[in-house]
């Protein structure tokens, strides 16, 4: 029995270990090892919910619902996914990597207890929704991008964004600042953008490549 119970420790590793890969990929703070140690975690607790307190029941006049400490993970993890959930400007980024830890407490707790197809199941159907879903929904337009880049005051700044605004695109969220690693009055602006058709896709890079004082710094 205790090698079984190895085996599941394993497995929930192995399984977390897959989804945090994607998330790592992404370059999310929550990547490979903590959903890892969350779906690791969330097995053991299973194990020794099921089967830790096996002696105690042999003792006549002792009950216990074995499903009670597991149960606990379902509402524990809400700690680690509200510190992965960021909100700014009205906009909350975040919630995808937080669901996703949600997801493989889950699947940790399905190893733990032995079900085995259902644990791979959920973590095909969660990388599924974390890349498929993406890869479907970029095609409509639907897609999200992060844009970093930096311009000789706010002036330059704000015209580029007015520019995008009355093109084909929609800004959710913009942020300026001051360029501490330039000289000379440089700003930086962090915008997360939206295509409203998937005609433009990538077409605002050509709006600030035309311009000469504009340097781009981080697309996402």
């Amino acid at each position: 029995m205790t090698w079984d119970f190895i085996l599941r420790l394993f497995v929930a590793g192995a399984f977390g270990t897959v989804i945090g890969l994607d998330r790592e990929y992404r370059v999310k703070d929550a990547g490979f090892r903590t959903h890892f140690l969350v779906s690791l975690g969330s097995a053991l607790i299973m194990i020794v919910s099921q089967y830790g307190f096996s002696e105690i029941l042999t003792r006549p006049g002792v009950g216990l619902d074995p499903s009670r400490i597991a149960a606990q993970v379902v509402s524990g993890i809400g700690f680690i996914g509200a510190g992965t959930i960021i909100f700014h400007r009205q906009i909350v980024r975040g919630l995808t990597t937080a669901a996703s830890l949600w997801a493989t407490a889950g699947i940790g707790l399905a190893v733990g207890a032995g079900m085995y197809a259902v644990a791979a199941a959920a973590t095909v159907l969660t990388l599924v929704a974390l890349e498929g879903l993406t890869l479907i929904f970029r095609g409509l337009g639907l897609r999200r991008t992060l844009v970093v880049f930096s311009a000789p005051g706010k002036e330059r700044i704000g015209a580029v964004l007015d520019q995008l605004k009355t093109g084909a695109y929609t800004i959710l969220s913009f942020e300026v600042s001051p360029d501490r690693d330039a000289e000379g009055g440089f700003y930086r602006a962090t915008l997360v953008i939206q295509a409203r058709t998937p005609h433009d896709g990538n077409r605002f890079l050509d709006v600030l490549r035309a311009d000469p004082d504009i340097t781009i710094e981080r697309i996402a």
